[in-house]
């Protein structure tokens, strides 16, 4: 009697071992099966995340015109030209073709050009310079029309000017230019009146898509 019930209960704790068993090789093949995929899962995220950034960089890198900046100029009983219509804000790495020259606003770089009071003797890159005037900066700029006299009056007087900046773009249509986001004037000199009128008024003014944001910190050529 005593045989069998030592048998019987042999034979339990073997069946129990053995379910033990089963059930440790199950917990392993689970955690396999979730470290696999897991790891499938990552793969795919960061497979499609580079495919994501890739497909952007090539669109921002393919694209030239300036889509999201339409409209015309409209010049006021003061002569500041207005540009009426859609200036875009878009931070791009292409390069952007704006539809006048200096250009007042529209797509650009994420970098802006210092812009507290920065003379620049070459000419600077226009999708930078925009996002100064998005800071609420005012650019001098000039071509090989512009006397010697005018130039170096104006350079002085963007020196002393926090939130300004002043540059050569050789292809405007008038010696002397000024450009704020959205506004634009021609001057005849650095004696003209309408400098510091011009700049009175646009500089850090009501036209500032972000006033107060910083004009150092950036590029510096």
């Amino acid at each position: 009697m005593g045989s069998a019930k030592n048998t019987g209960s042999a034979q339990r704790k073997a069946r129990i071992e053995e379910m033990r068993k089963a059930e440790r090789a199950r917990e392993r093949r689970s955690r396999i099966l979730m470290i696999t995929a897991s790891a499938v899962v990552v793969v795919g995220l960061v497979i499609g995340g580079v495919v994501l950034v890739q497909s952007q960089s090539d669109a921002n890198d393919t694209a030239s015109d300036s889509k999201g900046s339409s409209g015309k100029f409209v010049t006021g009983a003061d002569g500041v030209k207005t540009w009426k219509g859609t200036l875009s804000q878009t931070h791009v790495t292409k390069t952007v073709k704006y539809p006048m020259e200096p250009p007042v606003g529209g797509d650009h770089n994420q970098a802006w050009m210092n812009c507290n009071g920065d003379v620049y003797d070459k000419a600077i890159n226009n999708m930078n310079a925009v996002h100064s005037l998005e800071h609420g900066a005012v650019w001098v700029t000039y071509n090989s029309k512009a006397s010697d006299a005018d130039v170096k009056a104006l350079a002085e007087k963007v020196k002393k000017t926090p939130y300004t900046l002043m540059s050569p773009v050789q292809d405007q249509q008038d010696p002397i230019m000024l450009s704020a986001w959205g506004k634009q004037r021609t001057v005849t000199g650095a004696s003209d009146a309408d400098v510091d009128k011009f700049f009175s008024e646009f500089v850090q003014g009501k036209q500032t898509p972000e006033p107060g944001a910083a004009c150092t910190n950036g590029l510096s050529q």
